[in-house]
């Protein structure tokens, strides 16, 4: 049974206390949630009182958690995130994923994919909508733990506890040049004929100390290219939109593919869970019909 004391919290008040993690400042947090910073602190006081013991120390630049208290944030995430499949149920079996998809993609794929998705998916899904949202792997999938996506594509990861996989497709990289490179006229090159202390790099892409590493979108990486010369890799599905820039020129890459493996991730509590399987086989049918891409076998 839970106590009296515990009764009188509400998922508000763990919502306001999962904030004040989050940002690391009463005020950021309050900024944040639209609440005033001493209405905030009683709220997280109220949940302190009522669980018997301190979730945060106070007095430093940054609020950071107790020992004792990570513990019981970690559980308070995992009430919100059950509450937030509660709702999901409620909604389940009126339509696809209640009505929603909230799906993350990586700022360097959403732009060149989902021109291809946005058609098929209400024929796929009738009556529910597609909401987007860009950024990187590591804070897309952080916000798909916290409940805040129901999906995301972003490249294979090591194994998250809860988290479902569904590898989908493999995207080469291509070669950008300025127009004026000595290689500029040619089809394919093979990755020995560029020098590496040209390369202009994506950040995604793990790169070493060699060359300049940026965390740019694709645009950006181009109009680098063509200020400093060089080469750059980039994702195959960006080649028409970025073929279209001026003063920059496209090539394959010669010999062995190199490039990155997008995969389609999703909370294994979800109620949507043979939706997404569905969706998933979209995004492979769709990978099927651009050139370059490779579907990866499921059982791999």
């Amino acid at each position: 049974m839970i106590s009296t004391h515990l009764s009188v919290v509400s998922l508000r008040d763990l919502i306001l206390v999962q904030a004040v993690r989050r940002y690391g400042s009463f005020n950021s947090a309050a900024r944040a949630m639209h609440i005033s910073p001493s209405g905030l602190s009683h709220q997280v006081q109220k949940v302190e009182q009522a669980l018997g013991a301190p979730l945060f120390e106070r007095g430093g630049r940054r609020v950071v958690p107790t020992a004792g208290g990570q513990r019981l944030l970690e559980q308070i995430d995992a009430v919100l995130l059950a509450a937030e499949h509660l709702q999901q149920a409620a909604r389940a079996g009126e339509t696809a994923f209640g009505g929603e998809l909230r799906l993350g993609v990586l700022a360097t794929l959403g732009p060149y994919l989902l021109p291809h998705l946005i058609a098929p998916f209400p024929q796929h899904f009738p009556g529910a909508k597609l909401s987007l949202s860009e950024g990187k792997p590591r804070g897309l999938l952080r916000r798909l733990q916290e409940g805040e996506l129901d999906a995301v594509l972003a490249p294979p990861t090591t194994a998250v506890s809860g988290i479902a996989v569904r590898p989908l497709f493999f995207e080469p990289w291509e070669v950008m040049l300025r127009a004026d490179h000595p290689l500029a006229g040619k089809r394919t090159i093979s990755l020995d004929q560029l020098d590496d202390g040209e390369a202009i790099l994506m950040a995604e892409s793990h790169a070493d100390e060699k060359g300049y590493v940026q965390d740019v979108s694709l645009e950006s990486l181009a109009a680098l290219v063509t200020l400093r010369g060089g080469h750059a890799l980039f994702p195959a599905l960006a080649h028409d939109r970025l073929a279209s820039m001026p003063n920059i020129v496209l090539a394959k890459v010669k010999g062995e593919a190199t490039g990155r493996e997008i995969a389609l991730y999703w909370r294994e509590a979800s109620p949507w869970h043979v939706e997404l399987q569905a969706f998933a086989d979209l995004l492979r049918r769709l990978a099927r019909q651009r050139p370059g891409l490779r579907v990866i076998d499921v059982g791999k």
